[in-house]
């Protein structure tokens, strides 16, 4: 009895099928280590905010300052390695970056601070108009103040790149691509806009969100600046 070989077309059948059941797994393995990555990064951020509040209450409740006002090894980064203790450089970068080696080797971080609380504002003539509101007593709403996001991988890897310039990402994502990366966390390659992903946000109090990318562009481009403290929000 003769035994029946494939023809051509069950074989490309079957290599289609088997592709296919490959792309599929190899989706859901990507997934998996971007979701691992994301959970990595957020007790990461969750350990910071453990860091600075301590810090602020060993220091008559002052957060440590940025290298927009002190040098690099006395800025915030620097200054909580005791408390962060041994596991001070993975806590400080986040697994997603892919600027994290670059960043560890120059004392940087993955994470910078939200300049509404840590920065003074600065008029058109280098003159302080008002200064930050780095004391844990002058926060209204800590669970409602952003205290530190995800660094842009667009910034410099450099340490003196530990805070943002926030007060102009009003109706500018351009300026928020700037200073974050709202999309820190995806699979696959960006979009045009980077609205394609999510992110983790480290409030006052400690809780960390993760907002979508599209979600955070849809506010900024309403008018609406989420890194300014609802205290000074004329809306709050």
């Amino acid at each position: 009895m003769r035994t029946r070989g494939f023809t051509m077309v069950e074989v490309l059948v079957a290599i289609a099928i088997i592709a296919v059941l490959a792309a599929l797994g190899s989706s859901a393995v990507f997934a998996g280590l971007a979701r691992a990555k994301q959970v990595h990064c957020t007790n990461n951020m969750r350990q910071i905010g453990v860091a600075l509040t301590a810090h602020a209450i060993s220091n008559n409740g002052f957060f440590p300052e940025t290298t927009h006002t002190v040098a690099v090894n006395k800025a915030w980064i620097a200054a909580l390695e005791d408390e962060m203790g041994p596991n001070y450089d993975e806590l400080r970068l986040c697994p997603a970056d892919p600027f994290r080696e670059e960043r560890r080797e120059r004392g940087g971080t993955s994470y910078i601070l939200n300049s509404y609380i840590f920065v003074p504002e600065i008029g058109p003539f280098g003159e302080e108009l008002s200064s930050p509101c780095n004391n844990m007593q002058c926060i209204e709403e800590p669970a409602r103040t952003l205290m530190a996001f995800i660094v842009s991988e667009g910034q410099t890897v450099e340490a003196t790149m530990d805070h943002t310039h926030s007060r102009g990402w009003t109706r500018s994502w351009e300026n928020v691509l700037r200073d974050i990366q709202p999309d820190r966390h995806r699979t696959g390659r960006p979009n045009d806009d980077h609205s394609r992903g999510s992110a983790n946000y480290l409030f006052i109090d400690g809780h960390v969100e993760t907002w979508k990318a599209s979600d955070v562009k849809r506010r900024i481009e309403s008018g609406e600046n989420f890194a300014e403290p609802p205290h000074l929000r004329e809306d709050a």
